[in-house]
This record gives C-alpha cells, sequence and structure tokens, in this order.
C-alpha cells in the first residue's frame, strides 16, 4: 500500500479550440494545462476533472490518447505522467417536487463509459457543452444511469448555500432526493469540516472528500486527501471510498471553515455580519439574508452516540493565501522542492529557510498544520489569513 494526494472536482475553463465550458472558469484552464500543473506543480496523484462530459473535452482526450500522452489504465482511469485522471461530470438536479438546484459530481472508469453518460446526459440536458448543467430527470434515475455504467455518485459541497443538497433549507434529508444505497461519498465543501459535521446522522454511512471546486489552475489542490491505496486508480479509489481492503482515506486536507466564502451568515446587500436567526440586517435594513454554512449545519445536527471514526481534517492554508509569499518566491521553492505537495508534506521549516526568510518560512509551517490566524468569511467573500 501506498499514500496518494487525490483532488477530485476541478473543472475545465476551455477546450482546445477555446470553446468555454465553465464560463466563470479561467481561460487557461484547459485540460493539458491541468494535467501539467497537477504533475509537475501540484504533485497531486489522482485528479478528478468533472467536466468530461462535454463533446469537446471528450475530443482533446481522445486527441492526447492517440498522441500517447493519456492511456487507459486497466483498473480505470487515463494516466498522464505520475498523474491519474479520473473522469467526472459535475450536474444540476432539479425535480418536479422543488428540490434543488443541488450539484452532483458522477465518475466513471473509461472514456468509453463516459462517452455513453454524455451521449444519455444529451437526452436530458439543453446544452452538453456547458458544465453543471441542468438535467430533466428525477435525481434517483441520475444515480441508476451512474450505477449501470459502474460509476461513482457524489453530492457536491452539500452545505453552500447555493446548488447544493442542503443548502437552501428546502431538504431536510437526502432521502428525499436520492437513493441512500446509490451514494459513493459525500463532498463536504469549502466552508465545513469534518468535526462540524459530525452530527448529522444520516451522513454516518459515507467517507467525507474534501476537494478544490478549482476555477483555476492556482486552485488546484487548496482541498484534497490523502488516500490508502495499491495504486492511483479508479477501482482503488472506488475501495478507499468504502473502505474496504484495507484501502480508505487517511486524512483530509482543506481551508480552516472560517476562510470559505459561506461560512458566516451575513446580509446579501451590503455583506455585513447578522446573527444567526435575525430576518433583518441592523446595517441596511435588507431582508436579503444568506445563512450561513454553520448555521445550516446545526439545524441538521443532533447529539450521536458512537459516531463513526474519521479521519483527521487537517485546517490547511494554502501556499498562495500566504502573504508575502509571492509567485518569484514560490518558483524558487518549487525549483529547490518540485512540487507543493512537497513543501506542504515532507520539506522541513530548516530547508524552507535556505530558500525563503524566516517570517516566509515559519509561516508556511504554521499554515501546514492549521495554526495562522484567521478572519472569518461570509457571503460570497473569502476569509483572509492574518499574520502579526
Amino acid at each position: 500500500m501506498k499514500h496518494y494526494y487525490a483532488d477530485l472536482h476541478i473543472h475545465i475553463g476551455r477546450t482546445s479550440s477555446g470553446r468555454a465550458v465553465k464560463i466563470t472558469g479561467s481561460k487557461t484552464l484547459t485540460l493539458s494545462n491541468i494535467l501539467e500543473t497537477a504533475s509537475i506543480r501540484k504533485g497531486l496523484d489522482i485528479i478528478g476533472i468533472i467536466d468530461c462530459h462535454s463533446p469537446e473535452v471528450i475530443e482533446d482526450l481522445e486527441h492526447m490518447m492517440m498522441d500517447g500522452e493519456l492511456h487507459q489504465l486497466d483498473e480505470g482511469g487515463l494516466r498522464f505522467r505520475e498523474t491519474t485522471l479520473i473522469l467526472g461530470s459535475e450536474i444540476e438536479v432539479y425535480d418536479t417536487n422543488c428540490h434543488g438546484p443541488i450539484h452532483v459530481l458522477a465518475y466513471f472508469s473509461t472514456l468509453l463509459h463516459m462517452k455513453e453518460f454524455s451521449n444519455w446526459m444529451c437526452e436530458h440536458m439543453k446544452n452538453i457543452h456547458l458544465s453543471s448543467q441542468r438535467i430533466y430527470c428525477d435525481g434517483q434515475s441520475l444515480q441508476q444511469k451512474v450505477r449501470e455504467l459502474e460509476g461513482l455518485f457524489i453530492p457536491a459541497h452539500v452545505f453552500t448555500p447555493f446548488k447544493s443538497l442542503y443548502g437552501k433549507g428546502v431538504v431536510q434529508s437526502l432521502t428525499e432526493v436520492f437513493d441512500p444505497h446509490l451514494i459513493d461519498a459525500i463532498e463536504l465543501g469549502l466552508s465545513s469540516d469534518t468535526t462540524m459535521v459530525s452530527g448529522i446522522r444520516e451522513l454516518q454511512p459515507y467517507s467525507f472528500v474534501t476537494n478544490s471546486d478549482a476555477h483555476s489552475l492556482g486552485k488546484m489542490a487548496r482541498e484534497y486527501q490523502k488516500l490508502q491505496l495499491g495504486a492511483a486508480n479508479f477501482n482503488e479509489l472506488k475501495k478507499a471510498l468504502h473502505e474496504q481492503e484495507g484501502r480508505m482515506i487517511l486524512c483530509n486536507y482543506g481551508l480552516n471553515p472560517l476562510l470559505g466564502k459561506y461560512h458566516q451568515t451575513v446580509c446579501a446587500k451590503c455583506c455585513e455580519r447578522v446573527e444567526d436567526g435575525a430576518v433583518q440586517c441592523l446595517v441596511c435594513g435588507s431582508k436579503q439574508i444568506i445563512k450561513g454554512v454553520s448555521l445550516r449545519i446545526k439545524e441538521l445536527s443532533e447529539t450521536i452516540e458512537n459516531m463513526r471514526v474519521r479521519p483527521p481534517y487537517i485546517h490547511q492554508v494554502p501556499l498562495d493565501f500566504i502573504p508575502g509569499l509571492g509567485p518569484k518566491m514560490m518558483d524558487r521553492l518549487l525549483q529547490d522542492f518540485d512540487t507543493e505537495m512537497a513543501i506542504l508534506h515532507t520539506v522541513t521549516v530548516e530547508q524552507l529557510e535556505q530558500v525563503v526568510p524566516h517570517k516566509i518560512a515559519k509561516m508556511i509551517d504554521l499554515a501546514r498544520i492549521g495554526q495562522l490566524a484567521i478572519a472569518v468569511g461570509g457571503g460570497g467573500i473569502y476569509g483572509k489569513v492574518q499574520y502579526e
């Protein structure tokens, strides 16, 4: 068994022809750039690209396979240099009972299965070329199709106020929308962590994953997990999500929830903090309130005896959040230590101080163990790292 770092939620901004896939994604967020960045700069062993249903993305994948840059693994996934690509799709569910919009993630072991899924979605979707589009079928029908193609099904960023399972407060139980037996894991999202959600009873059976939801190359691996696997492939990932045969998630690494842009309840108009339960902003008088993730989770939680034992969740601050650590200094670190994963996990403070000033080296060390001071985020605005 070996340890592998995985970020399973990365968007594609544009295809190689320049066509938009994730409209809010960076233009540099292409398939080839993602793979290069993941393998060479980030040091990720496994990535999930969740716009692989888009026909032009499929064409880009096929071209890379024909050119020998990607090759299909027998146990599922496509191999690029030191990184395994898991083919994924993000889809928006909104059923006839007004449950939604809810984003979910589906992953498949081969390009053939992804093409079958894409073709099926064409019959239930208005624009197959774009990311995160609404599918006109119920959630359980979608789950059944994913299972038919031997895929994985994971509700995405389940607590964010918008486009998530629990966020808007309409859904009180996942059983209102999904078949609980056809869920392979739960993605927490940037404003929550394992401890916060430990009191939600219906989530006890599922592993938690933490992913970046990257809309730019720099945001890749701002959240990720360390896996114990026999090898970096689809079948091993599936076993890890279900804790089978010694495969498992060893650790989740993510932003301190206080950094998440929807952590606290705020006024949608002026972004000032609003006390939990208030119906009107005391600053501007607006009644447009964005309920924070922390409050929503409290509403869903209860006291549970004999809770599932989960892997540790490390509040790791991404390197590009660190004040004073600019591009040139980051390039020097990468020149000496190869990848961001190496900087975050294996390089000592003494080694860092040979490349960057003591203050920056100390901040990197505090960042990777979650000890930097945080200013709370909310209402669509990220929190900030503080350093005195």
